[in-house]
């Protein structure tokens, strides 16, 4: 009888680290643009500006990449501006294909890393994503008179609902960065304007993040949502077709987590309660 305890906190202990495994599992921003030679200047540029660690640390998090030929307009500025423009570039929220395509009302402000550094004014920290029509997604700054300077290309990698990283067309400069250059206006589609009537104005509330939780989506379809006109991806593929890629991009949602803690958890009660019914005896 008093063998059984010792041999049941060894198998106990065993398989603990296996259940909490997927807790230590996280998302790597820099090997996930490892894969991609047109994002190695993207890349070097988030570890110049310190903000690996920040969209690690992340569990629920977009990066809108922007390729070696696009990013050097934020080449060479000062740390401080960088910073401040690339953390512009990290949503806190998960957006892929397909929920940018389905964008209620057409259109979206959403929370960067730039307004959770407290160091953004006014409407600075907050972008604006509005879906153009005929398959064009843009983006600019959420201040009111911003252009849309930037289109959605192409998903690079995706883990529902924890990480996605895409590719946008143009880096997006925050218009309280002073001698900034202002990007070329992406292209809109016939008879619309690149600054929507949504675009909320001064006096309104400050924007919050669009209302569609990642909890309530469905899982992305396999099947790509038709691209914008004349954009291709570097391969040759239709613009905003999934990679194939996703299968290094970061392990288990925010959602399994909590799970796999509740699962322990019963586990643990279980071996104690088991613990003291051999004692009893």
């Amino acid at each position: 009888m008093t063998s059984r305890p010792p041999a049941l906190f060894v198998l106990f202990f065993f398989f603990l680290p296996f259940l909490l495994f997927p807790l230590a599992a996280s998302h790597n921003i820099t090997r996930i643009l490892a894969q991609f030679d047109d994002f190695s200047t993207f890349s070097s540029l988030l570890t110049q500006a310190q903000l690996v660690s920040d969209i690690n640390s992340r569990r629920t998090i977009t990066v809108l990449a922007v390729d070696n030929g696009a990013v050097s307009s934020a080449s060479g500025r000062p740390i401080d501006e960088l910073k401040k423009i690339l953390s512009l570039h990290v949503v806190l929220d998960y957006y892929d294909d397909e929920k940018l395509h389905n964008l209620r009302n057409h259109t979206a402000i959403l929370t960067t890393l730039f307004q959770a550094t407290g160091l953004a004014t006014g409407r600075n920290g907050f972008l604006n994503v509005t879906n153009m029509g005929n398959g064009q997604i843009a983006f600019g700054s959420a201040v009111p008179g911003s252009p849309l300077v930037a289109n959605f290309v192409k998903v690079l990698a995706t883990r529902p609902y924890n990480i996605s990283v895409i590719q946008i067309s143009s880096v997006i400069v925050p218009p309280s960065i002073s001698g900034g250059a202002t990007p070329v206006a992406a292209p809109s589609p016939a008879n619309a304007t690149l600054t929507p009537t949504l675009a909320p104005s001064e006096d309104a509330p400050s924007p919050t993040p669009d209302a569609e939780s990642p909890s309530d989506d469905a899982p992305s379809s396999d099947t790509p949502v038709a691209s914008p006109p004349g954009l291709m991806s570097p391969d040759g593929s239709p613009a905003g077709a999934p990679s194939g890629n996703s299968a290094d991009a970061p392990a288990g949602d925010s959602s399994a987590a909590e799970r796999v803690v509740a699962g322990a958890g019963v586990a643990i009660a279980m071996a104690f309660a088991m613990l003291a019914s051999l004692q009893m005896s």
